[in-house]
């Protein structure tokens, strides 16, 4: 019995390390191919690069707005790259909003591994990029999708914008992964927390949270969470039937575009 129990013992000790030593690995699913900017069929975007404080060069893709509306700095969710958002540039760009799709550091084939503090240097260096661009902070809508939102947040609790609108979010990732490995300590575990939580106080832009009923990866319970937390003017868009990646096909773009009008005025 006593030998059973250490065998035992010494198996979760083992799956505790490795959870630990790869939990990176688990967290951030990048594709690490250059995205095909031709596919996605807008004449007017084009590839730009976005340097970092810590000396990355990284491709990003900028689409300029129509006359002067809004911009959407784009950070998106822990798989693939920028490619895999196509259809969300098109329908932004079918606004006449312009766009600036930030690609992390490891995806997208820039260089360098993704970690809470290199994502957030990522999207800096997007403010950067759009700061030389002469576009207004009061134009710039910060646009967070399931990974991205915490980084979204954090932003927008450091530097101005018009609006922030986030997509399946959590109030931290390791509030998340508890709930995906109930067995371990992970909340504990987690190195890179993105702790939206404790930040979301402090935005002072209006805010529109987007929540599938059905999300299984993020359960909308922590994004209900982080919606409550949230200072006024804030807005609950959930479509019932909605789960983690699919909330587009249920009009959550066109959510999304409707608050943009409704809160930087009126574009097409």
């Amino acid at each position: 019995m006593v030998a059973l129990l250490a065998v035992g013992l010494a198996l979760y000790g083992a799956l505790l390390a490795g959870l630990y030593v790869f939990q990176r690995k688990l967290l951030y699913r990048p594709d690490t191919s250059v995205p095909d900017i031709a596919a996605v069929g807008i004449a007017a975007l084009r590839p730009v690069t976005l340097t970092t404080a810590d000396g990355l060069a990284l491709l990003a893709w900028y689409l300029p707005p129509e006359a002067d509306r809004p911009v959407v700095a784009y950070l998106h969710g822990n798989g693939g790259h920028i490619g895999y958002r196509t259809a969300r540039l098109q329908r932004f760009h079918a606004a006449g909003l312009g766009v600036l799709m930030v690609e992390y550091r490891g995806y997208g084939g820039n260089a360098g591994q993704p970690t809470e503090a290199g994502l957030d240097a990522d999207a800096r260096a997007g403010f950067d990029f759009l700061a030389a661009q002469r576009v207004a902070p009061a134009r710039t809508v910060l646009y967070g999708e399931s990974l991205g939102s915490g980084v979204a947040v954090r932003m927008a609790s450091e530097r101005p914008v018009g609006a922030v609108i986030l997509e399946t979010p959590y109030t931290s990732v390791a509030a998340v992964a508890q709930v995906h490995y109930p067995y371990v300590p992970a909340r504990r575990m987690i190195k890179d927390r993105f702790d939206a939580l404790a930040r979301i106080g402090q935005l002072r832009a209006p805010v529109l949270v987007l929540l599938g009923g059905r999300d299984i990866v993020v359960p909308p319970r922590f994004g209900q969470a982080l919606f409550d937390a949230a200072p006024d003017p804030k807005e609950l868009w959930i479509a019932p039937d909605g789960g983690h990646e699919d909330l587009r096909d249920f009009g959550g773009l066109d959510a999304a575009v409707d608050f943009i009008e409704r809160r930087l005025g009126p574009i097409r």
